[in-house]
């Protein structure tokens, strides 16, 4: 889930029996015996480096290892998709399909490694239904999280495991009326509202920016902005600069670390306008930018201070704290003046 908001627990309208239904398949296989659709090869491992920025030298050269983060991407459907779903997985997403859970989007997913995957190993996996949650209430609908656990191996040795798990949810209802057909209804068609007899309510609160996830890896990240730092990971073996915030060097793999604070200047890197779609609490479009920091790592921001189509690569920015709400502020870049 985005956000530090919980989901609400309910079980009020659920059709009956159903999650008892869902229950009963925790610890079925999805997926039994399956096989990559390729063995770990070069070519991937490039493509996915050059995407991510990642030049570090494992991933190259003769003795070349997979990064561990590609760990699903050999167990992929791809565009033809699954041929190893087993009958109960079907049956599950049936049963949620049916009970009008009809949208679907990926949560979180947690991986651990055991060990390298190398060129040339062949992929073999399992997937299992690790757990049905009970009905859960969300800002996007309402629904059951499914997780899955698939173990991986290469040459039939555990390689490592990949926790995925999704919402599986009936979309909450929208206005279906414009706002100006609704201020013209007649006040006696609602009756009067609490309060004094026949007062109208007051203004809706503005909506709220989404609150970040907040963890034990990236607490002292958000404890900086708190205190309008902006403080860079540092590596206590290798001293490489880390940002976001990881729990381990990604160069050297050391797990010590200190911090380095910021200067706040910087320049954009790449941007993007968001144009759509459309989130409550932003007012598109606006220009979200890649912004390289001149202690060379590089963080996504928005980049405010100019209009949205004067963003340029290259341009200057310089940090500041923006509160969007009375709980709630974020490091921005304010653009410079262009030459």
């Amino acid at each position: 889930m985005s956000g530090t908001e919980r989901p609400a627990t309910s079980r009020a309208e659920e059709p009956d029996g159903l999650y008892e239904r869902l229950v009963a398949y925790q610890g079925r296989s999805a997926a039994t015996a399956g096989t990559g659709k390729d063995p770990v090869n070069l070519p991937m491992i490039r493509h996915w480096c050059e995407a991510m920025g990642d030049t570090h030298p494992a991933y190259r050269g003769p003795d070349a290892v997979a990064p561990p983060t590609m760990l699903q991407a050999w167990t992929m459907g791809g565009l033809s998709g699954h041929t190893d779903r087993s009958s109960a997985y079907e049956e599950l997403f049936a049963l949620l399909d049916g009970a009008g859970y009809t949208s679907v989007v990926a949560t979180d997913c947690e991986q651990e490694y055991l060990r390298p995957l190398r060129p040339g190993d062949e992929i073999g996996f399992d997937t299992v239904i690790e757990s049905v949650s009970e009905r859960k209430t969300t800002k996007l609908g309402t629904g059951h999280f499914v997780t899955t656990r698939t173990d991986v191996r290469a040459g039939g040795e555990l390689a490592g495991t990949h926790r995925f798990r999704i919402l599986k949810y009936a979309p909450a209802a929208r206005p279906d009326r414009k706002p100006e057909a609704r201020a013209a209804e007649p006040e006696a068609r609602s009756g009067p509202r609490s309060g004094a007899a026949g007062a109208r309510p007051g203004p809706k609160p503005a909506p709220r920016r989404p609150r970040p996830v907040v963890n034990r890896d990236n607490a002292g990240f958000w404890e900086g902005v708190a205190a309008h730092r902006l403080l860079i990971q540092r590596c206590g073996d290798c001293a490489a600069l880390r940002l976001p915030w990881l729990p381990g060097c990604a160069d050297c793999g050391s797990r010590e670390w200190d911090t380095v604070e910021a200067s706040g200047a910087g320049t954009v890197f790449s941007y993007v306008v968001m144009h759509h779609p459309s989130f409550p609490a932003f007012d598109p479009p606006y220009a979200v930018g890649l912004i390289e920091l001149d202690e060379g790592v590089r963080m996504i921001s928005n980049v405010v201070g100019v209009p949205y189509d004067k963003v340029r690569i290259g341009m200057p920015v310089r940090l500041e704290f923006l509160r969007v709400d009375e709980e709630l502020e974020l490091p921005v870049f304010r653009a410079g003046g262009e030459d």
